[in-house]
């Protein structure tokens, strides 16, 4: 088996300028946006009171994202609330007047005529776009890298979304759907890594995922647990983890949690760039082959780049091995936790957690953490069985990988 590799934040910080993306207040804006549709519910927390136990922490809370919207994953917090931003901006409006049913009225159409909003995925992001797009009456075009699954697009084409898989990578499909939106009339492209010149709204997105933070930061006081000593979340492009990590900054600017990034070992561009040390952006490219889909992605987002290299304490580059083992335990929990169904990407962090708390060769990963019984500890399940016969294949016939 691959080993887990891990690096202590040990780069210098910079300005900041990118935190206040994620304040409070811009988060909230975020909120009421996705309060305004008829398909919002709070996703559940889930509370993993005897696997806390059995892996010798106080609490484990699970934060499960396939309930969100009927998509199965998180990724539609963010593509929606942009278009509402950038539809606003065309309209001389604030998002705050652009709720769900102004947004999709016919006055608001013919006040802003139709864009054609592009991006590339894996299949959450494109699904999640598609929607929104689909929703509010919009065009969408998705491109999606080799090795993308027959099921997740078919999911996006359901959406009236223009979709094809193209023989490269994440990331060159990223600057196809860039290229193409140049070439479009009212081409708009909606993605969630930024780049010189593009980090507006990739700003929007981050923002749009402070949703689902400040949904857990607010169950998890109704719990009776104030705030976390730890927070484990995901990283692709590092969006989520920069808009995870920034909200959680924000809101505890003075007692912050310890944030741990998870990433594919085969796309760890974050943890690569911990390891250099300069802070400096590390690019990982080729094939990526990882069954973390979600996080095969080899370009740091600058934005949240600048925030993660401020703030999070340790990152960590995780072998498929251990994404899976976290989709089987979330899958068979202890007696009496409540189950969470988690795809590869959604697991990857839990089951790197409970590796760390059960395997002797991480004994040093977990002291440097100080995870102890005393820990309290987020996690984001960010999608569930996205792709269905693989999650079977995994948990029901318990395929194993290194």
């Amino acid at each position: 088996m691959r080993a887990i590799k891990w690096a202590k934040n040990t780069m210098p910080k910079t300005d900041d300028a990118s935190l206040p993306i994620m304040a409070v207040d811009e988060v909230k804006k975020a909120r009421a946006f996705h309060e305004s549709f008829p398909q919002y519910t709070k996703t559940p927390l889930a509370k993993l009171t005897h696997m806390a136990e059995y892996l010798g922490l106080k609490e484990v809370y699970v934060k499960d994202e396939s309930y969100r919207f009927g998509l199965n994953a998180f990724k539609v917090l963010g593509g929606s609330f942009a278009m509402a931003k950038y539809i606003a901006k065309q309209t001389g409006k604030d998002v705050s007047e652009l709720p769900y049913n102004v947004l999709t009225s016919d006055k608001l159409r013919e006040e802003f005529g139709q864009a054609t909003f592009f991006t590339a995925t894996d299949g959450n992001h494109g699904r999640g776009v598609a929607w929104a797009a689909n929703k509010l009456g919009q065009k969408s075009v998705v491109f999606m890298p080799k090795g993308s699954t027959q099921t997740r697009l078919k999911n996006i084409q359901a959406e009236n979304a223009v979709a094809t898989i193209e023989e490269v990578n994440y990331d060159e499909c990223v600057r196809m759907a860039a290229a193409a939106a140049a070439k479009t009339p009212n081409g708009v492209v909606v993605q969630d890594t930024a780049w010189k010149g593009y980090e507006e709204i990739p700003a929007w997105i981050m923002q749009g995922y402070g949703t689902m933070a400040m949904e857990a930061s607010e169950q998890l006081s109704e719990a009776g647990c104030e705030r976390p000593t730890h927070v484990f979340v995901q990283a692709g492009v590092g969006s989520l983890a920069g808009a995870v990590q920034g909200f959680f900054a924000n809101k505890f600017p003075e007692n912050p949690p310890i944030v741990v990034v998870v990433e594919a070992d085969e796309a760890a561009c974050l943890y690569k760039g911990a390891v250099v040390g300069d802070g400096s952006e590390q690019i990982v490219d080729g094939d990526m082959p990882t069954i973390m889909a979600g996080l095969a992605c080899g370009e740091p987002n600058t934005i949240s780049w600048d925030i993660l290299k401020n703030h999070v304490d340790t990152f960590i580059a995780t072998p498929d091995w251990a994404a899976a083992m976290g989709m089987r335990m979330l899958s068979a929990p202890m007696k009496g936790d409540p189950q969470v169904i988690s795809g590869e990407s959604g697991a990857a962090p839990f089951g790197t957690l409970a590796a760390i708390m059960t395997m002797p060769e991480y004994k040093e990963l977990k002291e440097a953490l100080k995870l102890d019984e005393n820990s309290k500890v987020l996690l984001f399940s960010t999608e569930g069985d996205t792709d269905p016969d693989r999650y079977k294949e995994i948990v029901w016939d318990g395929k194993q990988y290194k």
